[in-house]
C-alpha cells in the first residue's frame, strides 16, 4: 500500500485550501473520526499529505 498523490486539479496556493478542495470534491471527509489508525478520507492525513507535496514541490 503506497501514498496516494493529489491530482493536480486539487491543488491549491496553501495545503489547508487544497483539503478545502478535496472536502468539496468529496475526496475527504469535512471532520476526522479520530480513529486510532486513520482513515483514507480523513482530513488530517489530507493535510499531512498536502504539507508533504508542497515540501517536495519547493526543494
Amino acid at each position: 500500500m503506497g501514498k496516494k498523490k493529489i491530482k493536480a486539479k486539487y491543488v491549491g496556493k496553501t495545503p489547508a485550501e487544497t483539503v478545502r478542495n478535496l472536502m468539496k470534491a468529496g475526496k475527504v471527509k469535512k471532520k476526522c473520526c479520530k480513529s486510532k489508525d486513520r482513515c483514507g478520507k480523513c482530513p488530517v492525513l489530507a493535510l499531512r499529505r498536502a504539507k508533504d507535496a508542497q515540501a517536495t514541490k519547493a526543494a
